[in-house]
């Protein structure tokens, strides 16, 4: 599943369809920064190198996509933020990248084992 471009005054997904959603994506939460639903999810790595690995896979996901997160990369950890800044809060293509995430994290978690 692609993301599809969204437009200002589009439409955000309920509350509800976000609760949906979010079944299928556990290790992401909803917040709120500023008035703003957001979601975020913290992965954990060895090292600076494998999560900076991952932040440009992110990278280039989010140039594929059109869509683009806030990164945090640390030591060992990257955090990272999804929301809709045309909308300002959540659409599905946040789940879609979400998941997305999830799935390039699980790529590279199969191959370092």
């Amino acid at each position: 599943m692609n993301c599809e471009p969204c437009r200002f005054g589009g439409r955000p997904v309920t509350d509800a369809e976000a609760r949906e959603m979010l079944i299928k994506i556990p290790a992401w939460r909803r917040e709120t920064r500023k008035g703003v639903k957001r979601l975020l999810c913290e992965f954990s790595f060895i090292g600076f190198d494998d999560a900076f690995e991952f932040s440009g896979r992110i990278a280039d996901l989010a140039r594929e996509q059109d869509h683009h997160p806030t990164m945090l990369v640390e030591y060992g950890k990257v955090t990272i933020r999804w929301w809709t800044h045309k909308i300002n809060g959540l659409h599905m293509n946040d789940f879609i990248m979400a998941a997305k995430t999830d799935d390039i994290f699980r790529e590279m978690a199969e191959v370092r084992n």
